[in-house]
């Protein structure tokens, strides 16, 4: 009985705790965070309310118990800090949601560009999931307004130019921190080429030096993001294939993805494959454009715990035979790895909210020769093997504060060249001899970096403070004795200072004024200081590389007028770069070139003042309920002050507009895309530029999402076969230096299975 007794006793207390513990859980309330973009839940949320603290979870939800007059504050590291009053939680957790909008969209002169799409959806900001084919990142990017693309094969290696900044002005990493260095002297394999796009989510474009988390932002930084980790409570299988054809130039693109999501792990395989052959222009020539590409890698996601996650990403890509119509010598192949391994840690009740450390390593294995060349006659067997190695690493602290957030934390890069090219004389009294030139001298650049990056924020005024300071040292290990003559000092050291401040008034509903201030100074690069006699210009003449160069400085202001209607949204955006010690190049008649089949050799030196100019307008409307349309004007100006003369490179002004539609609930998705360049006279004439013609070009696309799994969509690409070229397309050297013309007409068919 005793016994009994005591049972019936113990019961009744769990019976009472039981009926606590449900009071309690019942009691809380659930409020799920999701992206405004893509409607996918947001984890690792930081909230704070009613001095209970915490985050959210995998599926993005947070659990409060309500309390009249309290305040619900949420910070994460990619959407910022909001706060929302007592009454605005109640709406909250009526509806049972909130949506967070990332904070790039708003802030600084920034493109954001989600490299996605949901099925059945259609987002102004995302680039569709069939763009994951595409074999070359330059080319994605050559989408967006201020972007164009230095072309010296018909197909591969497009290197971008942001604004007038090309090359080593341009601060082009992935994940915030890993970086390429082109082997190729001439940039057949530009660090843009060696992007895995399919494991691209999205693209994140600050223009001028005003974000300097990142690296040196001189002219602007382009960071590409791969995909994140997605922990899901139940393991999950996820998987992705798609394939397309383009008619001319037979080109084949086909990309997959494999792998699972669980709990703590997130493990994907991915793989593409791209192959082309020469394709026909508008006048019905034949532009050599032959390329054979392979990618493939890894991406492992480890959640150690709530508040650390682990992650690796591997990559190797793989060109080999890519024609290059503009250059002397064709890729016969390049083998490149990237490498990087993160950690990642979240802290709660204090200011310190996360701590991010990455390191990378990155290998390129390069070779070209002009061995398929087509030379009458035939004066030399030339080829070309060079390597360049990357490492380094970055570590970030975020700081949370009642009104903004603070980035801190510091970087390390180090880049090597090295490589020699062999030449086999065939005519001529030196005929049967073999020379050896040193193209890259095994020459290192080590640079360490400390940044602050600071968010202050008021209902109706947003402003951003941003610092860095560089150490750039710079040396040659196997320096040639003709350079070394010509330099007895090989080495150089330097400290880069860049700062920046702007920020964001809401002066009406509608209407937003933005304003940004920015000093940038960047050291030479490899090539600008130790190309060894390689003609890697616009023009013929060997380069000579200048290890005395200064750094350049870039004092930038960008004026932005932002109006947000209902229905429509014009942005306009005026920016003047002034330029000092602004590195170019100039023929030196007392130097003599290696080859005797160049007419000289330049010199890179350093234009006391130079300027970049320009402006970037945007209208985005909607229509109808099912029809949008989208029209924007690019414009740039460069000029160097010394001699008043246009700086070389510069692209012409643009038009573009793109009329897009939505139609049977979301499932079809046409597109028409008109473009207008107009004619480029404003020429660098010492530098062999001539003028580029105006012309148009329209394309049709269409998509249709057949199932939640199943997307075609196919189109015709130069509708009307329009012969034109771009005008920094190189000119193929020879006796007419003709451009590489532009592919005309062409249709294309893609078919992708995703259920990611």
């Amino acid at each position: 009985m005793i016994l009994n007794k005591q049972i019936i006793k113990i019961a009744q207390i769990f019976l009472i705790l039981f009926l606590i513990l449900n009071w309690s859980v019942s009691a809380q309330q659930t409020i799920k965070i999701i992206d405004s973009a893509n409607q996918h839940p947001v984890s690792d949320v930081f909230f704070n309310y009613n001095e209970v603290s915490g985050i959210s979870n995998l599926q993005g939800e947070i659990h409060i118990k309500l309390v009249e007059g309290n305040v619900l504050q949420l910070s994460h590291v990619q959407f910022g800090k909001v706060e929302f009053e007592s009454e605005e939680v109640k709406k909250l957790v009526a509806q049972g949601f909130v949506e967070l909008e990332l904070m790039s969209h708003q802030l600084l002169p920034v493109t954001y560009v989600g490299v996605h799409s949901e099925t059945g959806r259609f987002s102004e900001l995302d680039i569709p999931v069939q763009q994951k084919l595409e074999h070359d990142a330059g080319k994605l990017l050559e989408q967006l307004p201020a972007f164009s693309v230095i072309r010296k094969s018909g197909s591969y290696g497009f290197d971008p130019v942001l604004r007038g900044f090309k090359y080593d002005q341009i601060n082009l990493v992935l994940d915030g921190v890993q970086t390429a260095s082109a082997a190729c002297p001439n940039r057949m394999d530009p660090a843009i080429s060696q992007i895995p796009i399919n494991m691209i989510n999205s693209v994140e474009v600050f223009k001028g030096p005003f974000s300097l988390r990142y690296g040196n932002s001189f002219g602007g930084t382009i960071n590409f993001e791969s995909s994140s980790p997605e922990f899901k409570e139940k393991t999950k299988a996820l998987g992705r294939v798609g394939s397309s054809y383009e008619s001319n130039g037979n080109i084949f693109r086909t990309e997959g993805v494999a792998g699972f999501s669980g709990k703590n792990t997130d493990l994907r395989f991915f793989g593409s494959y791209s192959t082309g052959e020469d394709y026909k222009d508008g006048n019905n020539n034949l532009v050599q454009s032959g390329f054979n590409r392979l990618n493939w890698g890894g991406k492992l996601g480890f959640r150690i715990n709530d508040k650390q996650k682990l992650g690796v990403f591997v990559s190797n890509n793989r060109a080999k035979d890519v024609d290059f119509a503009a250059l002397p010598m064709d890729l016969r192949d390049d083998d490149t790895w990237l490498v990087n391994g993160n950690h990642s840690a979240f802290f709660y009740n204090t200011y310190l909210t996360t701590w991010k450390t990455a390191v990378y390593f990155t290998h390129v294995d390069h070779l070209m020769d002009n061995f398929d060349k087509l030379l009458d006659p035939r004066k030399v067997d030339a080829s070309t093997k060079a390597n360049t190695l990357n490492y380094g690493g970055r570590t970030e602290l975020r700081f949370d504060f009642n009104s903004g957030f603070l980035y801190s934390g510091l970087d390390y890069r180090f880049e090597a060249a090295d490589g020699e090219r062999t030449r086999v004389i065939l005519m001529g009294p030196m005929a049967g001899k073999t020379m050896y030139d040193n193209v890259w001298q095994d020459a290192q650049i080590r640079r360490g970096g400390l940044f602050s990056e600071y968010h202050w924020e008021t209902p109706k005024i947003y402003l951003v403070f941003s610092g860095r300071l560089d150490y750039n040292s710079a040396l040659s290990n196997n320096p040639d004795p003709t350079f070394s003559n010509l330099y007895p000092k090989m080495d150089s050291e330097y400290i880069n200072p860049s700062f920046s401040a702007g920020g964001t008034a809401k002066l009406s509903k509608s209407f937003s004024l933005g304003l940004w201030l920015g000093t940038a100074q960047r050291s030479p690069g490899i090539a600008e200081r130790y190309i060894n006699f390689f003609p890697i210009g616009l023009d013929p003449y060997e380069m000579l590389g200048n290890p005395q160069l200064k750094p350049e400085i870039n004092n930038q202001f960008d004026l932005i007028l932002d109006f947000n209607l209902k229905s429509a949204r014009l942005k306009l955006d005026v920016y003047v770069s002034m330029l000092r010690n602004y590195i170019s190049s100039e023929i030196d008649q007392d130097i003599k070139p290696k080859m005797a089949t160049s007419p000289g050799v330049r010199q890179f030196i350093n234009i006391d003042n130079a300027q970049i100019a320009g402006f970037e307008f945007e209208w985005k409307q909607k229509i109808t309920g099912f029809l949008n349309h989208r029209f924007s004007m690019v414009y740039t100006y460069g000029e160097n002050k010394v001699t008043n003369e246009a700086l070389p490179e510069i692209p012409p002004f643009e038009l573009k507009y793109q009329l897009y539609g939505s139609f049977l609930q979301e499932k079809l998705q046409p597109e028409i895309l008109f473009r207008q360049v107009f004619k480029q006279d404003r020429i660098a004439l010492s530098y062999g530029e001539t003028e580029t013609p105006a012309f148009n070009v329209i394309d049709a696309k269409v998509s249709w999402f057949a199932t939640s799994l199943i997307t075609v969509s196919g189109g015709v690409l130069n509708l009307f076969d329009t012969a034109y070229y771009e005008h920094l397309s190189r000119s193929v050297r020879g006796v007419d230096n003709l451009p590489i013309y532009s592919p005309g007409r062409s249709a294309f068919v893609t078919l992708t299975f995703s259920f990611m």
